[in-house]
């Protein structure tokens, strides 16, 4: 299996980019920009890109292995989990289908939450063709008729700082739904900076959102030890770190 050559800027920065790896694991920090996993637009994925990385780093003659347990969208930044086993993607994948791992996002929002701490709990239908989700009813009622592919979306939220325009919530994922904190952010009145899909008046410069996978917890597919990975925030969020 031949990989594509990295450039030494490439191959530097993608090393400088590994929050922890074993024999079992790679744990990145993924930009705004890249995609997870293929889709339409033909850009090579991280896992693509790891596994030319990985190939050229260990000088490894034959197919690299890296599955995939989990998703970040294109404009998310943060922690991203590969597995470089079969056992390990297949336990992480029930790891991650069971709730049994803590997902902690930041998110920078264009209002002040209020109250500033609380729990959601929503009904989300996703519009493919819209590529958007919409709450259409509150998780306190049953899922309503006109909606049967609605799925219940809950969070937990709490407000950390402000900056002078914008402010700082830290978010804990319960569920895992399409655009989910995008969208109950915005229906709460705090849509995420440069989220204009959701409700923010401007674009970012580099096309993204500030919605950043802070830190995961999770248990190590083989070992069995409690793991905890903190991504560094973007750049562009200087400051807030």
């Amino acid at each position: 299996m031949e990989y594509r050559q990295l450039t030494k800027e490439e191959f530097d920065d993608l090393a400088g980019r590994i929050l922890y790896e074993d024999n079992h694991l790679l744990v990145v920090c993924k930009r705004v920009g890249e995609i997870t996993q293929g889709d339409k637009t033909g850009d090579e994925p991280l896992t693509e890109t790891y596994k030319a990385f990985i190939a050229q780093r260990d000088a490894k003659p034959g197919k690299v292995f890296l599955g995939l347990p989990h998703r970040l969208d294109r404009p998310v930044s943060g922690v991203c989990v590969l597995a470089k086993t079969s056992k390990a993607l297949e336990r992480l994948t029930e790891a991650w289908r069971d709730g049994n791992v803590r997902k902690t996002y930041w998110a920078l929002c264009c209002a002040r939450p209020e109250p500033p701490e609380g729990h959601l709990e929503e009904w989300l239908n996703r519009n493919e063709q819209q590529n958007k989700s919409y709450i259409v009813a509150p998780g306190s009622v049953p899922k309503p008729a006109r909606y049967p592919e609605a799925k219940l979306a809950r969070l937990n939220y709490r407000y950390l700082r402000s900056t002078d325009r914008y402010h700082l919530v830290e978010v804990e994922l319960l569920t895992g739904r399409h655009h989910q904190i995008r969208c109950q952010l915005a229906h709460l009145g705090c849509p995420v900076k440069g989220d204009l899909k959701y409700g923010a008046p401007r674009s970012n410069p580099d096309g993204g959102i500030c919605l950043h996978a802070r830190s995961i917890r999770f248990v190590h597919p083989v070992r069995k030890e409690e793991m905890t990975l903190t991504a560094p925030l973007p750049a562009s969020w200087k400051g807030l770190d």
